[in-house]
């Protein structure tokens, strides 16, 4: 009989207790990272390229996408362009976040051995919604103008090759102060120049890289007429004159996520810009850009 057999035995007498080994336990395994659904699993080797059948890929012929910041006064001449008889220009569509799901093994094998790869699939949807968008319209020229596409304008430019742009600019600060004031409470400054500088350094590098029109915010509302004019000569259009009195019809809901939605827009008469900040106001992050939009020498 052992000691220890016999310790406990006399300890269970006394006590009611016994002694006994705490056994080691192992660190329990880590849960294995969730399995991606096939549905949103890329097809292997996707690469963005242009129409590999341009004839018959492309619906939307020579479409025009105005490439702006946040707050840059893009619905206002997205409105303008609107009421020409010519124009039709769209609320946000937002039309780069949709994709495209693969859920079956068979699906995606046939889309590889078709020589389709992801991107492709998903061009030709785009490029399907625009041509619906604007054929509802009974207009001839689309003018798509979602300000998050300077993030993608490689990739525009990829999708429809025959696309001419518009960079639409604005003080860099009187950016940063409009983001701010559109909802205090959820964008405050402190967070404004980062959040705002993302846009208009895509927006520089489209502006450097693509041929195009720009056109400057203030100048838009300084002189209407006169910019319009001269945009519609870059798009080969008739000037009408019924441009500047927008708010005389109907261009879509003004609603938040998708366009401005604010009294000013909804008023229908262009309002003067806010006096343009002193040098002194501006942070030294923007400089940069400021130099480069030669709003600083």
């Amino acid at each position: 009989m052992s000691w220890r057999y016999r310790a406990n035995a006399t300890l269970e007498g006394l006590t009611g207790y016994t002694l006994t080994r705490r056994l080691s336990k192992e660190p329990p395994k880590p849960p294995p990272p969730p399995k991606v659904p096939l549905e949103l699993q890329r097809l292997p080797g996707d690469t963005v390229r242009p129409p590999v059948d341009p004839g018959h890929d492309r619906l939307l012929r020579e479409p025009v996408f105005l490439l702006s910041s946040v707050r840059s006064g893009s619905t206002l001449l997205r409105v303008m362009l609107d009421s020409h008889s010519q124009v039709h220009s769209p609320i946000e569509t937002h039309f780069r976040r949709m994709t495209v799901g693969l859920g079956t093994d068979p699906v995606r094998q046939a889309m590889e051995l078709l020589g389709h790869t992801h991107s492709d699939l998903e061009h030709l949807v785009w490029d399907r919604l625009l041509h619906r968008e604007l054929t509802r319209s009974g207009k001839p020229l689309l003018v798509e103008k979602t300000p998050s596409n300077v993030f993608a304008w490689r990739r525009i430019a990829a999708c429809w090759p025959d696309a001419r742009f518009v960079f639409l600019l604005r003080h860099p600060m009187s950016i940063v102060q409009s983001w701010h004031e559109a909802d205090p409470d959820k964008r405050p400054m402190e967070e404004a120049v980062p959040r705002t500088l993302a846009y208009m350094t895509y927006l520089e590098e489209a502006r450097t890289h693509l041929e195009g029109l720009t056109v400057r915010y203030e100048d838009l509302v300084a002189d209407p007429e006169g910019r319009l004019r001269r945009l519609c000569l870059f798009l080969g259009l008739e000037y009408e004159p019924a441009m500047l009195d927008y708010g005389e019809q109907d261009h879509g809901g003004f609603v938040k996520g998708i366009g401005d939605w604010r009294d000013k827009i909804r008023a229908g008469t262009v309002v003067a810009g806010r006096p343009l900040p002193a040098p002194a106001e501006i942070p030294a992050e923007l400089h940069d850009i400021c130099r480069k939009w030669e709003y600083l020498p």
